[in-house]
């Protein structure tokens, strides 16, 4: 067994026995797994464990509520691509974990979720707060464990961040039984080292020589990019092919910026509930190429309801399954060689001139928003400014709601990771802990959270810890006094809207009680001069802006007046 051997035979070792707890060990595995933060609430079945890393190079955030330390973590996964970890107690501690790791698991980001139990000599009566949390977990990670003996954390913790961040990413969980915790390791136990592949994995070259001609005969190829190019690196890769091809790219939410906005072949984003533009240039598609596409993002029923089209999967895992994603080559293997084999072994000629002229259209649609200072402010509006405010390397982390559609569509983007939505498990709530992580992995650089009044009552209490690790990140607020994405669903089927109105704290006071600066947008010319007044503060900063969404009916009114005006 490949063990990594301890620099100091005390180091980890009780104070008063001058021997190991299980607990200790574990915080050695975690280091040994390169953990730099864990996110969670103490709570008594996990005091060992909390006392074991009192000492440790990893910091504990203490957060406000078990779901936000989950999506801290989720955040930690997706902008590094290794799992990020959250810890909480037994019982209601465990189960407030659930969404966020649920999160982690539809979206693709590598989590390890760690749980206090019950002792293992009361699993089998009625206990105190005890639930069967690997039954629970079961069903959202990749996979769970239970912690019966100390001699098997070594492989439990590695089992738990192999499979995380192994293709598809996804969370995994670690229940730790009280009792466990504090018994006493065996000398000879160790973390298991991390395995590295330095190889690449190649796709078949038959598949390569099948999609390369494939490629050529097409008339009107598209390419749909999703979040599994964003983890494999591709992004300047599949420009330099979409580049030299003349072929457009569509990307999903969870892919805005694997290609620049600034090239001529970057469409737009394809998901939000209405036929749009990105809809018009797929149906007119004769080939889809999909790179790193997962069906959880976008459903094939929604480009490719008729299952006619010829579908050439590029992706480092073979094509799920499904009626209507039905491929006729699957190139499987490292994308970044694929996309390059492929550019070796084929050529176009023809312009996409249909899809051009859609772009063209859409620009013009998007510019007609640049001087509207009507308030309440207009999402396009607002996004236009947001964007302005912006460097192409800044982070925009988006909620889920209303918002998040105009921000889909809306908001371009230059570099991936630098705008994340949620749309697999796509969870509200996510927008403030996400730009805690944000933040503390990228302290130079602008982080703004936007969120609708909604989502963010459902996680507002995370101020607090970003206040107390002194972080400066603003969270704008779409304020409409209701959920906003469902009434935009009510009016789109039933023409009226039921039971989704509410009213709001006064956000300012809310921001000034916990430590926070607040801001409240009362014409559209002072959108940008205060978010640059938010951005230069040293303090979380919330700005409350008033958002006109009859715009959401009136853009479904406006698409179906055009969907189809364009001949293919």
């Amino acid at each position: 067994m490949t063990t990594v051997k301890s620099m100091e035979k005390s180091k980890g070792k009780s104070a008063e026995t001058g021997e190991m707890t299980t607990s200790e060990l574990m915080v050695k595995c975690l280091e040994a797994e390169g953990v730099e933060y864990i996110f969670g609430i103490p709570g008594e079945e996990n005091l060992a464990l909390i006392d074991a890393l009192k000492n440790s190079t990893i910091r504990f955030i203490t957060t406000r509520h078990e779901q936000g330390a989950a999506f801290m973590a989720d955040m930690f996964g997706r902008l590094t691509g290794r799992a990020g970890v959250c810890l909480a107690t037994l019982g209601p501690g465990a189960t407030n974990l659930v969404t966020g790791v649920a999160d982690a698991q539809c979206d693709g980001a590598p989590l390890v979720a760690i749980t206090g139990q019950v002792g293992t000599d009361k699993m089998h009566i009625t206990s105190h707060q005890f639930l069967e949390l690997n039954k629970i977990f079961e069903p959202i990670t990749k996979r769970t464990k239970l912690v019966v003996r100390p001699d098997t954390v070594a492989e439990i913790v590695r089992l738990a961040f192999k499979y995380a961040e192994s293709e598809r990413p996804g969370a995994t969980h670690i229940d730790f039984p009280v009792n466990i915790s504090k018994m006493k390791a065996l000398p000879e136990e160790e973390p298991l080292a991390r395995t590295t592949t330095n190889f690449k994995e190649y796709a078949n070259m038959l598949s390569v020589e099948m999609a390369a001609a494939e490629i050529f005969k097409a008339e009107n190829p598209i390419i749909l990019a999703g979040s599994g190019a964003v983890r494999a690196n591709v992004s300047d890769t599949l420009t330099n092919f979409a580049e030299n091809l003349k072929i457009p790219v569509i990307n999903t939410m969870m892919a805005k910026g694997i290609i620049s906005m600034d090239s001529p072949y970057a469409m737009m984003t394809v998901g939000i509930p209405q036929k749009d533009y990105a809809n018009m240039i797929l149906e007119s598609a004769d080939l889809v190429i999909a790179v790193g596409y997962d069906l959880v993002e976008f459903a094939p029923t929604s480009w490719n309801s008729r299952a006619d089209k010829k579908i050439i999967h590029i992706g480092k895992r073979p094509a799920h399954i499904n009626k209507c994603y039905q491929c006729m080559v699957e190139v499987v293997g490292d994308m970044t060689e694929s996309l390059n084999s492929l550019l070796r072994r084929t050529t176009r000629k023809a312009v996409p001139s249909y899809a051009l002229k859609i772009k063209e259209k859409f620009i013009e649609e998007q510019k007609q928003y640049e001087k509207d200072y009507s308030f309440p402010m207009k999402p396009q509006k607002i996004l236009r400014d947001v964007r302005s405010l912006l460097d192409k390397d800044d982070i925009l982390i988006s909620d889920v709601g209303a918002h998040k559609m105009w921000i889909a569509r809306e908001y371009d983007c230059y570099k991936p990771n630098t705008c994340i939505i949620s749309n697999g498990f796509a969870s509200m709530g996510i927008a403030v802990p996400g730009a805690i992580t944000a933040k503390l992995l990228n302290p130079d650089k602008r982080i703004l959270a936007i969120t609708g009044d909604g989502g963010f009552m459902m996680n507002s209490q995370e101020l607090e810890p970003a206040v107390r690790l002194g972080l400066n990140f603003v969270v704008l607020i779409f304020n409409d006094c209701s959920y906003g994405l469902i009434k935009w669903r009510q009016m789109d089927q039933y023409g009226e809207s039921h039971f989704v109105d509410y009213t709001n704290p006064d956000f300012i006071k809310l921001a000034e009680a916990m430590g926070c600066r607040g801001y409240q947008i009362k014409a559209a010319e002072e959108f940008i001069p205060v978010m640059e007044d938010a951005f230069g503060q040293n303090v979380p900063c919330i700005v409350d802006c008033s958002v006109d969404y009859s715009e959401n009916v009136k853009l479904t009114k406006h698409l179906k007046t055009i969907y189809g005006s364009l001949e293919v």
